[in-house]
């Protein structure tokens, strides 16, 4: 039997070093700031930038390091996760949404767009979710229609959206939106909305149960023109456009919630060593000790599972139904041991200045974002023929 290679080598783990320093440098100090202002800054945006930890497949040509390997994606992510920050929404940014400009967008549309991204000058937001219509993409009701008047070089765009990530701070926001009424799944279409466009407004900023350093907002389109020239891709295409994509979502969220167990399992172990409950560490007591070597144990388990579908994305064989199971197991599983440490923890878990409570109520949306659980179940059990 052949020993299988490490999934990260030598010049992953040296970025992960680099990731590590500028969250612990330029996130850590001001997190508990930007959580009470349920928002961060744009300069960190910048910041990063400079760093060069924004939009990594960006080819050179539109100023971006032309590195097409997913793995440094996933560690970013990773290391954003372990530091318990909740914003900035860098993963949302680089590994959702950008994707849809390199891989969609025209020659044109690129070079006024991207290298922005890259230096976090532009951020990005995607709208799918409406008050009526959250997993379910096709039953959107945003319009937009194409002009009736001479020139016809533009859409009128109608409609609200809820619950985006990034919401407040975007630039250009992906909106997915019905170009034909009649043509169910075919009739959705995908165009980028510009900060600044007449008839383009924000709401709230959503005020959330965890991840309160993220923007979450609410946005309105009210007779917003839309030149031609921000559609994006074929007209019609815009749902197998996101089929498409959903996969590499649901993938680094897959890798946020392993990064988040192993996070726990850290504190847990951490406090059992410490924590004297009558007259010894409470990881002395037989119920806690078989508990943490439950949760390592299972730890273990998704981080394999992990790096076995990482691996088959970069080899470009990642189905959605391995993205679905990786999203709903490894996102219960995080839920499931952030609530074992909390328990662990007694009251102190209770306590939103430890670590563990913070965990907890930041894990809960994983199962409901990116599609929930139930969604997942539903795609691997209809490709099982059930």
């Amino acid at each position: 039997m052949t020993h299988r290679q490490p999934l990260y080598e030598a010049e992953h783990e040296d970025f992960r070093k680099t990731a590590r320093t500028f969250y612990e440098r330029e996130v850590v100090p001001h997190h508990a700031q930007w959580e009470a202002d349920g928002i961060v800054p744009r300069e960190v945006w910048r910041a990063a930038g400079e760093a060069g930890l924004l939009c990594f497949d960006v080819p050179e040509v539109y100023g971006g390091p032309g590195i097409d390997d997913f793995r440094f994606n996933v560690v970013l992510s990773e290391e954003q996760t372990r530091c318990g920050a909740s914003g900035p929404g860098f993963s949302v940014h680089s590994d959702i949404i950008v994707p849809y400009l390199t891989s969609l967008g025209t020659d044109e549309q690129k070079q006024r767009w991207l290298p922005g991204c890259v230096t976090g000058e532009t951020i990005t937001a995607i709208a799918m979710t409406e008050p009526g219509a959250g997993s379910d993409l096709q039953g959107v009701r945003t319009t937009a229609v194409a002009s009736a008047d001479d020139r016809g070089d533009h859409y009128v765009l109608n409609g609200s959206k809820t619950f985006i990530s990034n919401g407040i701070n975007a630039d250009l926001v992906i909106v997915v939106a019905r170009t034909d009424p009649e043509a169910g799944h075919q009739g959705i279409s995908l165009l980028v909305v510009e900060r600044g466009t007449e008839g383009f407004e924000r709401g709230r900023n959503l005020d959330k149960i965890g991840l309160h350093a993220q923007d979450t907002a609410e946005l309105s389109f009210t007779d917003v023109r839309v030149p031609k020239d921000n559609l994006l891709g074929e007209e019609g295409q815009g749902f197998l456009y996101l089929m498409q994509n959903l996969p590499q979502e649901r993938l680094i969220i897959g890798a946020q919630a392993v990064a988040a167990i192993e996070a726990v399992v850290e504190l847990c172990v951490d406090y059992a060593q410490t924590r004297e409950a009558f007259g010894r560490p409470i990881g002395k007591f037989q119920h806690n000790r078989f508990l943490i070597a439950e949760m390592a144990t299972e730890a273990r388990v998704a981080r394999a599972f992990l790096d076995d579908c990482v691996a088959r994305h970069l080899d470009g064989e990642l189905t959605a139904v391995d993205a679905a199971m990786i999203k709903w197991w490894a996102t219960e599983l995080q839920n499931k041991i952030v609530n074992q440490g909390v328990q662990l923890h007694g009251g102190y878990g209770y306590m939103t200045e430890f670590p563990i409570a913070k965990a907890f109520v930041d894990s809960r949306v994983s199962t409901i974002y990116g599609g929930t659980t139930e969604v997942q179940k539903e795609i691997i059990g209809r490709s099982l023929g059930v």
